[in-house]
């Protein structure tokens, strides 16, 4: 076995000794974590720097598969529920899952993107952040090495979203925070978190051919001392727009969809098969959960 390998399987033996979610190896090497009805896996879409094109991260997804005869996501089940309990656990398991696929063996591996339940971040009144630190370092990784993303829902709430910053940065986690809309409004609160500002704010690129001002919105987050992300790039038109805005990091499916392998470490060339046309269903078809039966892709 290889030193690589063996690190692996340290890393979950030990994350299985120390808690008691039920995780374990699934037939091609990957780490799988139980919960309702579901089997959930990871899967990876590269984040890179708009200036080098090197990989320097990866966003996170969780894929679920329902065990053979059920036909409830837990999605719906906990739709259906006025418990949280519930959900902050499948959401910890989720980024429990993450961690050990995207980390065990290879350390020292980018910056680690992942998002936060809106309700988890309600429910739990302080201190987020806590529990993934004691996974993390239980498999030996940094809090810095992971980005947190805070969903847009949390905009809506800028006291609770000033709460959150501060509880995971004094963990030490690097925070993104998602732009919500062109107002002036949006930037007088973005200035209201001072001394908290994120590490980054993530900006949609079709925001940034629908809308005029984004190089002006890009200088202001810049001199808050945050990094602008644009993510569900699909089209050369768009990758372009970003560039011109002068964002820092670049993240869509021009550049390839998430996917189980972690292999993206650059790019130099557009993929040929990219074009000013959306590549398929809508980007969101990605992010957000689905009903139906079957796999389904969500990003937590």
């Amino acid at each position: 076995m290889s030193v690589s390998a063996e690190k692996q399987k340290d890393g979950l033996a030990r994350f299985q000794s120390a808690t008691d979610y039920k995780v374990q190896r699934a037939e091609d090497g990957s780490i799988v974590g139980h919960f309702f009805n579901c089997w959930l896996s990871s899967i990876f879409q590269p984040v890179f720097d708009a200036n080098t094109r090197k990989a320097v991260g990866h966003a996170a997804y969780v894929r679920s598969m329902p065990d053979e005869g059920n036909q409830l996501s837990p999605w719906r089940a906990f739709a259906l529920t006025e418990s949280d309990a519930p959900l902050v656990r499948f959401d910890r398991l989720c980024r429990a899952v993450h961690a050990l696929n995207y980390f065990s063996g290879v350390p020292q591996r980018g910056s680690l993107f992942v998002s936060v339940q809106p309700r988890l971040l309600e429910s739990v009144k302080d201190d987020h952040g806590r529990t993934f630190k004691r996974t993390l370092d239980i498999i030996g990784v940094k809090t810095s090495q992971v980005t947190i993303e805070i969903p847009i829902e949390v905009n809506r709430n800028w006291k609770l979203l000033k709460h959150v910053i501060s509880n995971y940065r004094s963990h030490g986690y690097r925070i993104v925070i998602n732009h919500s809309g062109m107002s002036e409004n949006w930037l007088a609160e973005l200035a209201s978190l001072y001394p908290l500002y994120p590490d980054l704010v993530r900006l949609e690129a079709s925001n940034l051919l629908r809308h005029s001002g984004t190089e002006s919105l890009v200088d202001t987050i810049h001199h808050f001392g945050a990094e602008v992300l644009v993510h569900e790039i699909e089209t050369r038109q768009q990758l372009t727009a970003a560039l011109h805005t002068g964002a820092d990091f670049l993240q869509g499916r021009l550049f390839g969809m998430p996917a189980r392998a972690i292999e993206a470490e650059a790019f130099a060339l557009l993929p040929a098969a990219a074009t000013e046309q959306p590549l398929g269903a809508p980007a969101a078809a990605v992010r957000h959960n689905r009903d139906a039966v079957g796999v389904q892709d969500v990003y937590v």
